[in-house]
């Protein structure tokens, strides 16, 4: 299955079915911080939920249109991390991307958006990478920042959150900004 290292101790792999519990255990560790951003966190009440998800993630993986991995530090899932699909048309993507509230501020997530960044510009041969994150998520926002995307506008209202909408920043880089 799909293993690559990104640094000494965070590595991105293709989820199967048999990592449904420790997917579901880091959510539900992380569930009331990831709410706060994410829309899908209250429908995942068991393990058992991710098992189509997973199904659906490696159905993606296999017809070339991008994929999800688990980010593992030191072997074990702490976040999510992928492609929102693939435009091949016009050689482009988004990235998504969330991670465990007590796994945050030691650079993983930067050091996992810099690895789909090489693979989109170097091996898919995209031309543009998209990143949306709620207007307020300072956390979220400084990884583009960090890494140098582009700030192209605010989407209103762009995202429901369970009782109401997020305005979310659509960030940019295209691959001739990418060194």
């Amino acid at each position: 299955m799909f293993n690559l290292k990104v640094n000494e101790d965070v590595s991105l792999k293709l989820l199967e079915k048999k990592d449904a519990k420790e997917l579901f255990d880091v959510v539900n560790d992380s569930r009331s911080y990831l709410r706060e951003w994410l829309p899908w966190v209250n429908q995942m009440k068991h393990e058992t939920d991710y098992e189509p998800i997973i199904e659906m993630w490696l159905k993606q993986f296999s017809a070339n249109d991008g994929f999800q991995a688990g980010i593992l530090y030191k072997g074990k899932i702490v976040g999510m991390i992928g492609f929102h699909g693939v435009d091949w048309a016009n050689r482009k993507t988004s990235i998504g991307y969330w991670l465990s509230e007590k796994h945050q501020g030691n650079g993983i997530m930067t050091e996992a958006v810099k690895t789909l960044l090489n693979i989109a510009f170097t091996e898919y041969k995209l031309n543009r990478v998209e990143i949306r994150c709620g207007v307020e998520n300072e956390k979220s926002k400084a990884i583009p920042e960090r890494l140098g995307f582009k700030q192209e506008g605010i989407i209103r209202d762009a995202e429901y959150l369970y009782d109401h909408f997020h305005d979310c920043i659509l960030y940019s880089m295209l691959a001739k900004e990418w060194s």
